[in-house]
């Protein structure tokens, strides 16, 4: 239940109103000051109106003299309005891998800038494969790259962290980044698709984005040997 549902549930009205005496609002919004509540109900009916408690924490309570069916109308209007335009995060998961290539990082990069730009968590996930988990500062240094890169519209809420096989980390939009409206080619992406393992990593010197270790060279060699 919305806290509208929930405070008009509680509203009291009419006969509920039990104190002695009350402040009170007629229902053009002019103050007529305490009055006994007796007073205050007979002028209300005389009216056509129902006496509403408005603030029951003052000192006397506040009553205002209305048409209680449609201000719960008008009511339940505004909490309609309002959960349509409230902005559900979900977290979209990015596939990587430890030798991804430049082309397709920087196509990873893109997909999760524009769900972090649609208000969305990413959660990034590198996954390693055979003897790949035996070198996790090279899955480390990615997703360091990949908070690097993004720093600009997201902060890092959990991670890097390792999990058997897989080294995960997840990222949300940064307070004040305007949420832009997903459009259909975002959305037909959903999650993106693991990227294939490269034939070849690329050199640090060539495409200067995701530096590989000497331990990474050795073990690609190895896997080209087998």
């Amino acid at each position: 239940m919305d806290k509208i549902a929930k405070a008009l549930k509680t509203t009291r009205v009419n006969d509920r109103i039990r104190v002695s005496q009350v402040r009170l609002v007629d229902e053009e919004g002019e103050m007529l000051g305490i009055k006994p509540t007796s007073e205050a109900l007979e002028l209300a009916k005389e009216r056509g109106f129902d006496l509403v408690e408005v603030s029951p924490g003052a000192n006397p309570p506040v009553c205002r003299i209305m048409d209680y069916g449609k201000f719960k109308y008008e009511q339940s209007k505004k909490a309609k309005k309002a959960k349509k335009k409230q902005h559900i995060m979900h977290v979209k998961e990015i596939k990587m891998r430890p030798k991804i290539e430049t082309h397709d990082y920087g196509f990873k990069m893109n997909h999760a800038r524009r769900f972090l730009e649609h208000g969305n968590k990413v959660k990034f996930s590198l996954i390693f494969r055979g003897r790949e988990v035996t070198h996790p500062d090279i899955g480390l240094r990615i997703l360091r790259q990949v908070a690097a890169d993004l720093a600009e519209i997201a902060d890092v809420e959990v991670g890097p962290k390792k999990e058997g096989m897989t080294m995960m980390m997840v990222m949300f939009p940064k307070p004040g980044i305007i949420i832009k409206k997903p459009d259909e080619e975002v959305e037909r992406a959903g999650k993106a698709e693991e990227v294939p393992e490269a034939l070849e990593a690329p050199k640090a010197e060539e495409t200067g984005d995701v530096p590989k270790t000497d331990a990474a060279d050795q073990e690609q060699e190895s896997d080209s040997a087998d």
